[in-house]
């Protein structure tokens, strides 16, 4: 491409059912490819016909086996500072556990679940109200021109991983919901993930902005002034909602449609 490389084949998912509608839609990744007339499978042992003296893979969501490494070597890029957060969601159990740094790492892909050796690394803070697209998106830039950087210098020799591994498994629906008899930053770190949601009159209602306030009055999950009290003594104040079947609306135009009464709670 740009750099001088050719892209011989994208191994990408298979097109999925996207929103309410029955049609089924591409990956973003295939849509790409498909612009720069680079063609497109869902089958990994394609490559072995391709005739690649490389693969690179970029949170793909699946591993890939034994025989196929054998024939083409392969380099991840993965988005936490390994063995910190190997798994399927680095960017989102860094901001669960309130972690300040996180990085991007070029590392030599092997059949363990990213445990092989690390050719090179960078380090990126995370901003304390900073969403997870926002991080993922500088990740993006910064593991692109990582990778371009070592294909044109050199991968170097790899270097084992040192430290004590966590794992980020995928997350679930029930980890988006918004339990308010949790500690306030916990809770903020959950709307940063993106699709935060809690209940309001037994319907459901999505939660994508907040500001974490220090102190909250009223019982877990109760809303004074757009402030909703969390289990802790702090709370979130809402900033931006969207309720069932409606789009996204500032706080303070739900709280004035739905004529909150006093006592109201989030959750129950």
């Amino acid at each position: 491409m740009a750099d001088g490389h050719d892209v011989a084949l994208v191994v990408t998912q298979p097109d999925r059912r996207r929103g309410r509608g029955a049609a089924t839609m591409p990956s973003p990744v295939k849509e790409a490819a498909e612009k720069h007339g680079i063609p497109v499978t869902e089958r990994v042992d394609d490559v072995l016909d391709a005739d690649v003296p490389l693969g690179v893979v970029v949170a793909f969501g699946r591993l890939i086996k034994p025989h196929v490494l054998e024939r083409v070597p392969m380099v991840n890029v993965h988005f936490s500072l390994l063995p910190r957060w190997r798994g399927a969601a680095p960017v989102e159990r860094a901001i669960l556990a309130g972690d300040t740094e996180t990085g991007v790492c070029l590392m030599q892909l092997e059949e363990g679940l990213d445990t092989g050796p690390v050719y090179a690394v960078e380090r990126v803070a995370i901003g304390p109200d900073e969403s997870a697209d926002s991080l993922r998106s500088r990740l993006v830039t910064v593991g692109t021109r990582l990778l371009v950087e070592r294909l044109r210098d050199g991968l170097g020799e790899p270097v084992p991983q040192a430290g004590e591994p966590t794992y980020a498994a995928k997350l679930e629906p029930e980890d988006f919901r918004l339990d308010w008899f949790r500690p306030h930053e916990e809770l903020h770190a959950v709307v940063r993930l993106g699709r935060a949601w809690t209940t309001f009159r037994g319907k459901r209602l999505r939660v994508h902005a907040t500001r974490r306030v220090t102190a909250a009055a009223g019982v877990p999950g109760e809303i004074e002034n757009l402030v909703v009290a969390a289990g802790d003594g702090g709370g979130l104040a809402l900033v931006e909602v969207q309720p069932e079947g409606k789009g996204p609306q500032p706080a303070a135009a739900w709280a004035n449609g739905a004529r909150l009464q006093p006592g109201e709670r989030l959750g129950v």
